[in-house]
């Protein structure tokens, strides 16, 4: 089954616990971006406190609930622009709204997650594959139907190896 539209946005209404998310992509490229992202590359910043949208909104009454939201992003240096821009616009607001970001940077050592795709799981008991394209290109959100238990071991990978997105880019010029 794909998702979509009302189906998707009630699986973030809906999740009890944790929504938790792996991304492995250097980039992914969404029409509503593309705005945005150009304004980046040309020198625009935000001031990440604030930013206040119905995504951070979400994540604040969230987590005063008690629900938690978490990522871990697996990436190689030299960051792309676009891997720039997301720790900018979107990493910094959105962990100012409680969503609890990690990096897993694979640029110096092996990858223990490769192969594995990007995916969002609910409450440790379902899974949605995020298909891509291999230039970012969005193809579909696609419920898995199958044992879950491959994706619990990459959510506990990915956060075993990884470290807090505050933590990694100390230092870094975005």
């Amino acid at each position: 089954m794909f998702l979509a539209g009302e189906e998707w946005a009630a699986r973030f209404e809906g999740f009890q616990r944790e929504a938790w998310r792996l991304e492995t992509l250097p980039q992914y490229l969404m029409p509503q971006e593309a705005a945005e992202f150009e304004s980046f590359r040309n020198g625009a910043r935000i001031d990440p406190v604030s930013v206040s949208n119905e995504y951070t909104d979400r994540l604040r009454r969230q987590a005063a609930e008690g629900r938690l939201q978490g990522r871990v992003h697996v990436l190689t240096r030299p960051l792309s622009d676009y891997l720039r821009f997301e720790f900018h616009h979107y990493y910094k607001p959105h962990v100012l709204a409680g969503e609890q970001i990690r990096i897993l940077d694979v640029t110096d050592r092996p990858n223990p997650l490769e192969g594995a795709q990007d995916f969002w799981m609910f409450d440790r008991s379902s899974v949605v594959l995020m298909n891509y394209h291999t230039d970012g290109r969005q193809i579909s959100r696609e419920v898995f139907d199958g044992d879950i238990t491959p994706f619990l071991e990459y959510q506990r990978i990915a956060v075993d190896e990884s470290v807090s997105v505050e933590e990694y880019v100390k230092g870094l010029d975005l």
